[in-house]
């Protein structure tokens, strides 16, 4: 009796360990996978952010990394090509040449 309530010890203890294992590294990918989100979400805004800076030379642009779409008298709509997608407004003053953002928003598809 002693022996199967030591045996069901070792069987409940090696389990748990496996539990332990498995949960450790669904950990280090939930890392891995944040991390790679967080790379891609800073790469998508600073290309949005490098056409919002080059929007009134729009030619300057080495590679063109967003859309753009005009919406009329000095609005426009950028949006990143490569995932997440980042969406800003942003309105143009075509005297000054300054640019103000306006909104921003990250598309889920």
């Amino acid at each position: 009796m002693i022996l199967a309530w030591v045996i069901s010890l070792l069987l409940l203890c090696s389990s748990l360990i496996a539990y332990l294992e498995r949960l450790t590294s669904l950990r280090v990918l939930e890392a891995k996978v944040i991390e790679q989100a967080q790379e891609r979400f800073i790469f998508a805004e600073k290309s949005v952010l490098e056409c919002e800076k080059n929007i009134i030379n729009i030619s300057t642009l080495s590679e063109n990394n967003c859309f753009m779409q005009s919406a009329g008298k000095g609005l426009w709509l950028i949006s990143s090509k490569e995932k997440p997608s980042i969406h800003i407004h942003i309105l143009v003053d075509e005297k000054s040449g300054a640019v103000t953002r306006l909104n921003w928003r990250q598309a889920f598809e």
